[in-house]
């Protein structure tokens, strides 16, 4: 049996630099309203880390679920669009 990560390596990503689809609005909310930090282990793919008591974003390889924008649902800190046309995530298996 293949393992997600396994699963989640075939995809491919085309990023859009300078262009992310998804930013944290205000990183002070992140670092002083915000006590859960549920972003950084609820993102299947691991785009949201805790570096140095501070959220940090990563959009490259994120999976366009939007578990971010619904799991904030505390301070509604995430900015999230879709990818322009032809940039974010390739499904390889559908």
């Amino acid at each position: 049996m293949s393992k997600v990560e396994e699963k989640l390596f075939e995809n491919r990503y085309r990023v859009d630099e300078g262009r992310p689809h998804i930013s944290i609005i205000s990183a002070d909310v992140c670092e002083g309203q915000c006590t859960a930090k549920q972003c950084t282990y609820c993102c299947p793919a691991a785009c949201y880390a805790l570096e140095n008591g501070k959220v940090v974003l990563t959009t490259d390889g994120c999976l366009e679920c939007g578990t971010c924008r619904v799991i904030c649902d505390d301070n509604f800190n995430i900015e999230w669009t879709y990818p322009r046309g032809g940039f974010g995530i390739l499904y390889k298996f559908g």
